[in-house]
């Protein structure tokens, strides 16, 4: 291992949260998680919450169920690229670091619609490759305030000092 803390297990605890990422988004792109197929079992979960919907009701839910999944998916994905980076590149600017993590994810997002147009039961679209990185702008934003706040609000050496010297 380096002196500087950065040996391989390192390197393996900052990017193996992308990998594990990025094999959920592989999984979710199959023709299993296709819409035909969580229509029934999703449709079973939110009667079962919240009661019997319509057939034209049910469907605006589940396209809204499965666009909030995108949404919050890639925002967790591009919170593990942010992540990874931010290890990565110690030194580096917080801008920089969240520029690399919506790069990632917007290659992620735009390899799994490629690879979903290739499938008989999904579709490919743009709009989602949008969403996905939307979600990820959103997630790395929230994280960047509450990232800032906490810099913010930490105490100063002097400040330490005299808190423990009371």
């Amino acid at each position: 291992m380096s002196n500087s803390g950065r040996g391989f297990k390192f390197q393996v605890s900052a990017w193996l949260p992308v990998v594990v990422a990025i094999a959920l988004v592989a999984i979710e792109s199959t023709p299993a998680f296709g819409s035909d197929r969580t229509n029934g079992p999703l449709r079973h979960i939110w009667e079962w919450l919240f009661g019997p919907v319509g057939d034209r009701t049910w469907h605006i839910i589940h396209v809204l169920v499965r666009k909030s999944g995108h949404f919050m998916g890639f925002g967790l994905v591009g919170l593990t690229w942010l992540r990874a980076w931010r290890m990565s590149l110690p030194k580096a600017s917080f801008l920089r670091v969240e520029l690399l993590a919506m790069i990632g994810t917007a290659i992620v997002a735009s390899a799994d619609e490629y690879h979903q147009s290739f499938l008989p039961n999904r579709t490919s679209s743009p709009r989602d490759v949008l969403l996905d990185c939307v979600g990820a702008l959103v997630m790395i934003g929230v994280a960047h305030r509450f990232l800032k706040r906490r810099v913010l609000e930490r105490p100063t050496e002097k400040e330490d000092k005299e808190l423990t010297l009371r």
